[in-house]
């Protein structure tokens, strides 16, 4: 398997609303740092220009961000601008609101009538008349609350023509079905990758059955989530690593990818060689012993 040639469209396609998108997308979490939301030791400018113009060369036409993945000196909204506008005709670029951050770098949460300004910034900031996909990101403290409220102010920000389509994020299956009865939604972002717990597998599941598009956040780095990759990687992992002479990176995509045709991957890099290595992750193929492997709890 060759990371230099593979693409994004080899793991194949899957449509959010009437927008067609590859399999395997690009988070832009890790552009503005090295740590995420752009903590930690910035990214050299001009690479990260080139790595967000690599993937989509790649064949990457799904982007993920935010207006609050920034950091001192870097927005990645505004090197996706940079790198990519006038913006290909088939890329999709999904942001996230509710969450938002001072220019301090703390943290606040938006009430509904807030959402619009959130808006607005992420459209400002990317250059664009509108937002292709929104997802509503649920904080914490709010996993067993209601969330119609908010999607409801989303939902009139569509109906204006500010957004084109609804996702959310974090969310429980109780809070996706509340959502779905305020307006459409296209996709779930939530965290998941092997060892998710099995009501991030059922939510999976749903969404299968429903035709939405499932889109993990934390595929990659698994139980280490913020720590990112490699930080609690089981001997299992390691040994399909090693049996195909791939990264565990890769196993870890792959998995995740192989778990339905309608979960789609976000990795995110700021390194060219680690975002070849993604790409040719979807090219990736595991076992049925393999992938029953990798889903058992690790001993």
């Amino acid at each position: 398997m060759s990371a230099r040639t593979t693409t994004a469209g080899t793991a194949g396609t899957w449509r959010l609303g009437d927008l067609t998108v590859n399999r395997i997308g690009f988070g832009a979490m890790r552009l503005t740092g090295t740590a995420p939301f752009g903590g930690g030791v910035p990214r050299d400018r001009e690479r990260s220009i080139a790595v967000l113009r690599r993937a989509v060369e790649l064949g990457v036409n799904h982007i993920d961000t935010a207006a609050f993945y920034f950091s001192a000196t870097r927005s990645a909204n505004e090197l996706i601008n940079r790198a990519l506008a006038p913006y290909p005709r088939d890329l999709v670029i999904a942001t996230k609101v509710w969450p938002g951050r001072d220019a301090s770098g703390a943290w606040w949460w938006a009430d509904p009538a807030r959402l619009r300004g959130q808006v607005e910034e992420n459209l400002r900031q990317l250059g664009r008349g509108h937002l292709d996909v929104v997802n509503l990101r649920v904080p914490p403290s709010r996993r067993t609350g209601s969330i119609a409220e908010h999607f409801g102010a989303l939902a009139e920000l569509r109906d204006a023509g500010l957004i084109r389509h609804l996702g959310v994020s974090h969310v429980t299956a109780g809070q996706l079905a509340e959502a779905r009865a305020v307006a459409p939604v296209v996709c779930v972002q939530n965290p998941y990758g092997i060892g998710a717990s099995a009501e991030d597998t059922s939510l999976l599941r749903i969404c299968g059955e429903l035709g939405l598009a499932f889109v993990p956040f934390f595929a990659i780095a698994g139980a280490g989530r913020e720590a990112g990759p490699g930080a609690r990687d089981g001997e299992t992992v390691r040994a399909v690593a090693r049996a195909h002479q791939v990264s565990v990176a890769q196993v870890r995509l792959a998995w995740t990818l192989g778990q339905g045709p309608h979960v789609l991957a976000i990795p995110g890099t700021g390194d060219p060689d680690h975002l070849a290595q993604n790409m040719a992750a979807g090219a990736l193929r595991l076992t049925a012993d393999e992938s029953a492997r990798l889903a058992a709890p690790e001993r």
